[in-house]
């Protein structure tokens, strides 16, 4: 029998592949609100982070959360990535 493929996508702070279902998806939808995609299918650019303070640090400092979605400020969703991780108990 065929195993199935599990996709995989690309941290953008890290640059490490992990499964989808490990990472938060961050989207910007077509009106240019930037938002966390709880169900991973919001229609809109995506971006992946993984879910640990580390990386959504990195990706606070050097802006590819940013550049990736093409906005100028992400304002208030860092803060709720930091809560999201608090929350996993993830460092």
């Amino acid at each position: 029998m065929k195993q199935k493929k599990i996709p995989a996508r690309m941290c953008v702070s890290c640059g490490e592949m992990k499964p989808k279902k490990e990472l938060i998806r961050v989207v910007r939808a077509p009106d240019g609100v930037v938002s966390i995609d709880a169900g991973g299918r919001a229609q809109g650019r995506g971006a992946y982070i993984c879910g640990n303070v580390r990386c959504v640090m990195g990706a606070k400092k050097r802006r590819t959360i940013e550049r990736n979605l093409n906005v100028a400020d992400c304002g208030s969703l860092f803060e709720s990535l930091m809560e999201l991780c608090e929350a996993d108990g993830q460092q």
